[in-house]
């Protein structure tokens, strides 16, 4: 079987050609960032409108990458939610026009599902597993169970790890996406240097939180000398900031780890999906902690952490060959829990 996976929650339009082995045959990504830049941050009306004019344009070019045609696929997937809800729709309104105008199943993909699954298309896991789902909008613990049956471990009470690095990059004036920019300014950075909190470390549960975490950098920040912000100050307030995310993930993921070796004795990894799985201290961090527990490690290629047609059109597949397709009568969601019945 070979599915088309449309992608356009954020602000990447994204199409990609997927069969059911595993092979990625096309995978266009469109990225916005140009667009978005000068307002430090996706503007949503900007975002909608991109991905109105780009949509054709990358089904077009996923065919022409792969070497086949509409009449060639098996089945048509699109990020239903969640997500910025005009780029939702404009990729859910493709993806229902081409079921429909093939006669094709269509399939709306949880965006969170997407990256869940990521782990199987590259590694080709087993379930069940422990996944860290962390990006600009989403930091939570599931159990993926099985396709469609996903168990909530714990998730941020406030802000989302990849928000807490886009403020700080903010702050520091490195630009938008703030992730990579604080991570590469992090490498030349004394990590000891601003002793930062590590908000819920050490308490019962598996929530995180970043919003203390996100304040005293900028307080940090302001006690330093006016107007003689250095190089070096930006280089340790970065590092010090990820090396305090670090800390909170290893014991967040420590405690879900082990709840997971007690209720899933069968499990078989520890999996990081999402945009913020692309940061290499995190990843550092999590598969020694994961190896001493006796699971596996799994952390997708860069090119498959952030948004991308690739994860639809998998998830698309491994819900396709289950017979879980969706009505045309589907509608686009702006929030959509993992574990919430579809």
């Amino acid at each position: 079987m070979i599915v088309l996976g449309i992608e356009s929650s954020c602000d990447e339009t994204a199409a990609a050609l997927v069969t059911d082995d595993g092979t990625i045959l096309a995978d266009i990504v469109l990225s916005q960032l140009e667009d978005h830049l000068p307002y430090g941050g996706v503007v949503p009306e900007i975002a909608a409108r991109a991905h109105l004019e780009a949509a054709d344009l990358v089904v077009r070019r996923a065919l022409d990458q792969a070497g086949i045609g509409l009449g060639d696929i098996d089945g048509v997937a699109a990020t239903g939610g969640p997500g910025l809800i005009g780029g939702v729709i404009v990729g859910v309104m493709t993806a229902k026009a081409i079921a429909m105008a093939r006669g094709l199943p269509f399939i709306a993909v949880n965006h969170m599902e997407g990256h869940a699954l990521t782990a199987r298309l590259t590694d080709g896991i087993e379930f069940p597993y422990l996944a860290l789902l962390v990006s600009g909008g989403h930091c939570m613990l599931v159990v993926i169970e099985a396709v469609g049956r996903y168990r909530r471990l714990g998730g941020t009470i406030d802000d989302a790890v990849g928000e807490a690095f886009d403020k700080t990059a903010r702050m520091l004036g490195l630009g938008y996406p703030g992730g990579p920019a604080v991570e590469r300014m992090a490498q030349n950075g004394n990590g000891a240097r601003f002793a930062l909190p590590r908000p819920l470390k050490g308490r019962d549960g598996l929530d995180f939180s970043f919003s203390g975490l996100k304040t005293a950098v900028r307080r940090t920040i302001e006690h330093l000398p006016e107007g003689a912000l250095s190089d070096q100050d930006m280089a340790d307030v970065c590092a010090s900031f990820q090396h305090a995310v670090g800390d909170v993930m290893a014991d967040r993921c420590g405690r879900a780890v082990e709840l997971f070796k007690r209720d899933w004795p069968d499990g078989t990894a520890l999996v990081i999906a999402g945009g913020v799985s692309a940061n290499q201290h995190l990843r550092n961090v999590l598969e020694p902690l994961a190896r001493t527990a006796g699971l596996g490690f799994v952390a997708p290629p860069q090119a498959l952490c952030t948004d991308n047609g690739a994860m639809i059109a998998w998830a698309g597949l491994e819900r396709l060959r289950l017979g879980l397709t969706d009505g045309l009568d589907f509608a686009p969601r702006p929030r959509w829990p993992m574990d919430e019945p579809r």
